[in-house]
């Protein structure tokens, strides 16, 4: 009689287990930031709350506004969301949060998130509103949080637009790499500025490596017939860049911006080889059907992923594809489905 039970035992937890994951087709989400944990054997997938419930940017007043975190042990099958982060009511910024990375640095966990508030910037005749938005650095002991922001304010410039800060290391020094935005520059640009060691605070000025427009195959939003706030801004955008050094030692930058099918994933690369550059936009996009954000991890066999978004609209998801690493560039292989 036992050893007939026992099966049964198996197949209930087994199935109740299984009605409390959900499948990654089922997650909506923008951005998608994958932190793997070798000793664990478990994936971290990282979100904004406001993107999976569908809340616009500008109301936020009726929901838990932070981040969150899903959990995989296979890249399909998803814990329910935890939030390893919720804008406290004093924050400096309540609006809507977007592209939030996780990195492992030196003992500790790093959050990096863009936030906008409400703040006005001075705004130029013919641009859409501008106000205070920033990518901001926040701390933890854990990859579930809570992260713990290290003052009450962005990382990037006060008066400037700016979003999707990444980390990277260079000869024990970190950076952040983050985008200008088009909001307020029109022709949004790729910007770096030091961090101290810590990652508390920046060190210095922040240096442009490269402008949306220096890609020929960066297309005008309006000229795509995209509206913003409702109506069509001459811009040219970047997004969501991503430092990997490839397996011949080139430094390459996965970004984004509108290509000919609208949404597009592109890569740039440094010719001295170092973060500073300068860097040279590569003038074919490395995925262009209207989906990107890219960002690169190895999977816990091996394989080098790219995971972005798709569509660069309403219905969202994280999809995965195999890349090649043999060259100086990187060149997608195929769909990746486990």
């Amino acid at each position: 009689m036992y050893f007939r039970i026992l099966p049964l035992l198996g197949l209930l937890v087994f199935s109740v287990y299984s009605e409390e994951l959900l499948h990654r087709s089922d997650i909506r989400v923008r951005d998608p930031y994958i932190l793997v944990d070798d000793k664990t054997k478990i994936y971290y997938m990282y979100a904004s709350i406001a993107n999976r419930l569908g809340v616009a940017a500008l109301d936020m007043t009726e929901i838990t506004n932070g981040v969150e975190v899903y959990q995989s042990k296979d890249l399909v099958r998803w814990t329910q969301p935890k939030t390893v982060f919720e804008v406290p009511s004093n924050f400096w910024a309540k609006k809507a949060v977007w592209a939030p990375e996780v990195h492992r640095y030196r003992g500790k966990y790093y959050l990096m998130a863009t936030f906008t508030s409400d703040t006005p910037l001075p705004t130029l005749p013919g641009r859409p509103p501008n106000v205070k938005r920033g990518t901001q650095i926040l701390v933890s002991d854990s990859p579930e949080g809570p992260f713990v922001p290290f003052a009450n304010e962005p990382h990037t410039p006060d008066d400037w637009m700016c979003l999707d800060g990444t980390l990277w290391e260079e000869e024990g020094v970190p950076y952040m790499i983050f985008c200008h935005e088009w909001i307020q520059i029109t022709d949004g640009t790729m910007d770096l500025v030091r961090l101290k060691p810590d990652l508390s605070d920046t060190v210095g000025e922040p240096k442009t490596l490269f402008r949306a427009s220096d890609a020929s195959w960066s297309r005008c939003r309006a000229d795509l017939g995209e509206r913003f706030q409702g109506e069509r801004y001459h811009a040219h955008i970047t997004d969501g860049p991503f430092i990997h050094r490839t397996q011949t030692g080139k430094l390459v930058m996965l970004w984004s911006s509108y290509g000919v099918q609208k949404y597009a994933l592109g890569q740039a690369v440094s010719k001295s080889g170092t973060i500073h550059g300068p860097w040279e936009v590569v003038q074919v996009p490395l995925f262009n059907a209207d989906g990107g954000h890219g960002m690169i991890f190895r999977s816990l066999e091996g394989k080098l992923l790219v995971v972005l978004h798709q569509p660069n609209r309403k219905t969202e998801r994280a999809h995965f594809f195999e890349i090649s690493d043999e060259g100086d560039l990187l060149e997608f292989v195929d769909k990746y489905e486990p």
